[in-house]
């Protein structure tokens, strides 16, 4: 809950600093004719899950921060490229029995930070609100599981480097982004992995195959469009 209300509290101010600044300057940065490219700032956070790790909901909140470029085709259609920070993974918000019922999961999370790069194909109507669709490759920077169960046995032996995530990520994704002021858009997204996370896991944690299962809710905040 404290990340959360960090999450909260940061997006309110960078909301408030961008209303500011767009209602002081924006004759400095919206021109009239349309740009062929156009860039923001991207601040937000994930709510994610790992399919696979026997516990269902979006239970784990993570960072998604970045910037974004459009390369406009047409009035309509552009395509979008972003270079990201996201945390993902899971986090068990309840005490379960393991797979076989042999002990009692107490606590148990997992957390994945990776370098991503989204790239998709967004159509904008005129209201500048857009959806699109694309693809996203993750690198992995970092990774950390960790288990609390009634065995202290187990607790004490386990070791998760015998169970590694993949190194990268591969995701399909769909989205859309409603403009709130000028410059300023609401955006929500899912994503999911096409490929296997981690094919191997302790048996009694979940099943072998996992994959990341992410929303996300982020202000993007454009530069240099014709917004009106």
């Amino acid at each position: 809950m404290a990340k959360i209300r960090k999450f909260a509290g940061f997006i309110v101010v960078l909301f408030a600093l961008t209303t500011s600044f767009n209602q002081s300057y924006a004759q400095s940065y919206y021109v009239e004719e349309p740009r062929t490219f156009f860039g923001g700032l991207i601040a937000g956070g994930n709510f994610t899950q790992v399919d696979g790790d026997n516990y269902a909901g979006y239970h784990k909140v993570g960072m998604n921060v970045g910037g974004i470029v459009y390369t406009r085709f047409t009035q309509y259609l552009a395509a979008s490229l972003e270079i990201l920070y996201s945390e993902k993974g899971s986090r068990g918000h309840r005490s379960q029995l393991s797979n076989n019922r042999v002990f009692e999961l107490r606590r148990y999370n997992i957390n994945l930070n990776y370098a991503e790069v989204p790239i998709m194909l967004n159509y904008f109507d005129k209201h500048r609100a857009n959806f699109g669709a694309g693809l996203s490759y993750s690198q992995l920077i970092s990774s950390k599981e960790s288990v609390e169960t009634n065995n202290t046995t187990f607790n004490d032996t386990i070791n998760f480097d015998r169970y590694p995530f993949k190194k990268y990520d591969l995701n399909f994704i769909l989205g859309g982004s409603l403009k709130l002021v000028k410059g300023l858009h609401l955006n929500l997204r899912f994503q999911y992995s096409l490929l296997p996370v981690r094919k191997t896991i302790y048996p009694e944690l979940g099943r072998a195959e996992q994959y990341n299962n992410v929303w996300t809710l982020r202000l993007v905040y454009l530069f240099g469009t014709e917004d009106k």
